[in-house]
């Protein structure tokens, strides 16, 4: 699939939680791609390592940020306009959960998760239509998950935050569509990364997981990388308001 060209030469694109997983996956076939790329993470170490592993390349811009936080957000975009004169699209990436019921969850754990899937979502995607707006163009693509559908123990949050994702992905179409801005989600299995190791590691809950997947294997980035990118590429040009289920099938069971 790496000889695979998605006409995003010069394009300029905002990978949120870039710096590892998926976004790092993602911001490396962008410069494959020929486009600009700007990360942005929590931690200044971790996307100083991801620059480095993505050579510090000139098309590339590292910003830190809690998407969770206006400001942050507000600079994030401010930066990569300032240094690249656009945004074409914005992936939002960022994703987090801490394995918990949802009866007894506190209140703040409740939010914390919330917060870092879903308001961040919402600020990145708020910030970015407001430009794309004036540019009359733009690509919008969220990582959602097929918890969003499927409840699953222990991710009962996480998965309340992600269906709200794919409601805003509906309804932020609906507003952008005029102005020629297109909004989609992409909703993969497990994904073989750092964030799902403690599931995927475990041989026998892997096994156990694999029975619900008719093409008998987890996800793996690449998988998630390409509908991202056909999502913000040409073809996908009559595309909107839509979730693409990654899931090797599990939906369709």
């Amino acid at each position: 699939m790496t000889n695979i060209s998605y006409g995003l030469e010069g394009k300029v694109v905002i990978v949120t939680g870039g710096s590892r997983g998926i976004g790092l996956d993602l911001a490396k076939t962008l410069l494959v791609q020929q486009a600009a790329v700007v990360i942005c993470g929590r931690k200044q170490a971790g996307i100083d390592a991801a620059v480095a592993e993505l050579g510090g390349a000139e098309r590339v811009l590292a910003v830190p940020a809690h998407i969770a936080k206006e400001a942050d957000v507000d600079r994030l975009f401010d930066q990569a306009v300032d240094r690249f004169g656009r945004v074409d699209a914005l992936v939002n990436n960022v994703g987090m959960n801490l394995i918990t019921g949802v009866v007894d969850a506190e209140p703040a754990l409740f939010n914390k998760i919330v917060e870092s899937n879903l308001t961040g979502t919402w600020l990145c995607s708020r910030k970015a239509a407001q430009l794309m707006r004036e540019q009359k163009a733009g690509r919008i693509v969220s990582i959602t998950s097929i918890a969003a559908r499927r409840a699953a123990p222990f991710m009962g949050i996480y998965g309340i935050a992600k269906a709200a994702i794919e409601m805003m992905t509906k309804t932020l179409a609906q507003e952008l569509a005029q102005f020629n801005v297109q909004v989609n989600a992409v909703a993969p299995c497990m994904v073989r990364t750092g964030f799902s190791q403690p599931f995927w590691s475990n041989h026998d809950l892997l096994k156990e997981i694999v029975k619900t997947i008719p093409m008998g294997r987890i996800a793996e980035t690449a998988d998630v990388v390409h509908p991202v990118l056909f999502l913000c590429s040409d073809g996908a040009g009559f595309i909107t308001g839509q979730t693409i289920m990654v899931d090797g099938g599990a939906s369709a069971v």
